[in-house]
């Protein structure tokens, strides 16, 4: 990676070059525990400490200046101190510098959205790789580089470990790189100086408001990534463009966002699905684009899953893939692990576990099972612990009115009372006029509700197991400990009679 003298970092951040020795920067972090010789250490303010407080140890490991956003601070525990308006936009800015600026030779394309950037995501890369284009993936389930699966703490990564991985996928001989951008890595500015070349939204429904505050923040955080998008003379890596659900009722916040051209899909858009054919198989249709049509088939299941992949379909053509080769690709994958996942053990009945983890994404996931199950649906499913509050009840009204039963539980309670969040979730249950022991039942173990639901289906019946998806651990308190939704289905399935 690049050193940078004092002088470029300054020109970098676009601030005035302060006096005193100069220096040479190997490295940038906003962990003080990750500072070395040579770094430069950006104190941010978080939720719960200020990174200024960190700064002597910073100092101590070998870091040549503070980069921050206090006023009339020219020196800190011993170090220049560097006045920016944006602390964190610099930490991204310095990262991808010093890591050479992998993303102008790499084509990024950012999806953003509360649900389907995963399942978009990877029906992207299995479209990309069908059509001879090397794509690394970095998102919710993993960040898969060079065939390795790498583990992933957030969804989107900082500012300093995102810029590694774009440096190893380059490495890898990867030419595309899709990635999910959540609103939290947005607004914490993590994906500053990445170079996008398209940017998608699927939709927007409620989700992190307990960061956010309320949706106008949740959205306009989202809104950002159609804001980095500018048009460029490039044209050796293609133009630029965003892709936008049209069915969505914010579609038009993103479509007036996008200073490049935008297309939209779905129903009346640009990119559409027509003759529609829906079943555990997945989805047939006719995918029309203003650059062709051909027949596709996706073995992902549900009308969500149709949307996800139009979006991935919109990107590709939008990238110059031929319509018949974007078809054929989607065709590809084979599934999105915890993502409308079967749990099979030869049962009459269907077991399937999903993410779903929203009041929208619980209801996309049910309107499919309902769409193809003939018997009852017994759903299995929970709330985050100090997380927003006010989904607890709207995940509760949409379960009570889309199953035929269901068994409230523990997700991730964190350090939240399991049995408060319970009741929270309780609340949509009675407004949908639901009766405790008729219409559902509250287990707290989640182990214990999901062999019970299982215990209950019979011929024909769907269980859905909703909220963890590919996740195989619970918090609960401050502890991690291991479990997997599929893993305890599966031994349910085993453990009923013959």
């Amino acid at each position: 990676m690049p050193p940078l003298t004092k002088n470029e970092l300054c020109e970098l951040l676009g601030i005035a070059r302060p006096g005193g020795a100069t220096f040479i920067v190997s490295s940038v972090t906003e962990d003080s525990r990750r500072v070395h010789p040579g770094a430069v250490f950006v104190a941010s303010p978080g939720e719960h400490a200020d990174g200024h407080d960190f700064a002597v140890q910073a100092a101590a490991a070998g870091a040549v200046a503070v980069v921050g956003g206090r006023g009339g601070v020219d020196e800190l525990c011993g170090l220049p101190y560097l006045r920016v308006a944006d602390p964190r936009a610099a930490a991204g800015l310095l990262a991808q510098a010093l890591a050479g600026n992998p993303t102008a030779r790499l084509r990024v394309l950012g999806v953003t959205g509360t649900n389907g950037k995963t399942s978009t995501a990877h029906l992207v890369r299995a479209v990309l790789n069908h059509a001879g284009h090397s794509c690394a993936n970095f998102g919710t389930i993993g960040y898969e580089i060079g065939g390795t699966l790498y583990n992933a703490p957030h969804t989107t990564p900082f500012a300093e470990d995102l810029s590694d991985m774009f440096v190893r996928a380059e490495n890898a001989g990867h030419t595309h790189v899709v990635m999910e951008v959540s609103s939290i890595a947005l607004d914490q500015e993590r994906v500053a100086g990445v170079r996008f070349t398209a940017a998608g939204f699927t939709n927007l429904t409620r989700d992190h408001l307990d960061y956010h505050g309320n949706m106008d923040n949740y959205r306009d955080a989202k809104l950002k990534l159609f804001t980095r998008i500018e048009p460029s003379a490039d044209m050796n890596r293609g133009p630029r463009f965003t892709v936008v659900n049209a069915e969505d009722p914010a579609a038009s916040y993103f479509v007036d966002a996008s200073r490049v051209p935008c297309y939209r899909y779905g129903a009346g858009g640009d990119m559409r699905a027509e003759k529609v054919r829906l079943d555990f198989g997945g989805a047939s249709f006719r995918l029309v684009t203003p650059f062709g049509a051909a027949d596709a088939h996706i073995r992902l299941i549900g009308h969500h899953n149709l949307s996800n992949a139009l979006c991935a379909a919109s990107f590709c053509a939008g990238l110059g893939v031929p319509v018949e080769m974007v078809a054929e690709g989607l065709g590809t994958l084979p599934s999105v692990t915890g993502r409308f996942e079967p749990v099979d053990a030869g049962q009459s009945f269907y077991v399937v576990v999903d993410y779903a983890h929203t009041d929208d994404g619980l209801s996309n996931v049910l309107r499919a099972a309902r769409a193809l199950c003939k018997g009852r649906i017994i759903t299995v499913f929970g709330c985050g612990g100090d997380r927003d509050k006010g989904k607890r009840p709207k995940m509760g009204h949409v379960a009570a009115s889309m199953s035929d039963f269901c068994i409230l539980t523990s997700d991730n309670p964190r350090t939240e009372d399991p049995h408060r969040i319970l009741l929270d979730v309780e609340v949509g249950m009675q407004r949908a006029e639901k009766r405790k022991g008729d219409d559902y039942l509250i287990i707290e173990s989640r182990e214990e509700a999901i062999h019970k639901a299982i215990s209950l289906a019979r011929a024909g019946d769907l269980v859905m197991i909703a909220g963890k998806g590919h996740e195989n651990y619970q918090i609960i308190g401050t502890e991690r400990r291991h479990f997997d939704d599929r893993e305890e289905a599966m031994a349910a399935l085993k453990a009923l009679k013959p």
